[in-house]
């Protein structure tokens, strides 16, 4: 029954938003999804190369020195929307 969705159903839709939204926010909506959407790749990209690249440690000692901050770019070379970020610490006792 809602299977498939053919070119009528697709013009449909697209006619919808457009009268939802109206024709000149579609570009900006579509400019920050993207934007989203690069920033959520490079997050990801980095959480993979983070573990793949650290060793397990062993637990925190007390009077260690805490992580330094790391620098999330939401593109790469988009210097105005950095910002430093603090890691999480594990301070969960086994």
């Amino acid at each position: 029954m809602f299977g498939r969705l053919g070119a009528p159903e697709i013009i449909l839709i697209l006619v919808v938003i457009i009268l939802l939204f109206g024709a000149k926010k579609l570009p900006d909506m579509a400019r920050s999804l993207g934007k989203s959407a690069r920033i959520l790749k490079s997050e990801a990209k980095a959480m993979k190369e983070e573990g793949k690249s650290s060793a397990p440690a062993d637990p925190p000692q007390t009077g260690e020195q805490p992580p330094a901050q790391r620098t999330i770019q939401a593109a790469p070379g988009d210097v105005t929307s950095s910002r430093p970020v603090t890691e999480p610490t594990d301070t969960t006792k086994r």
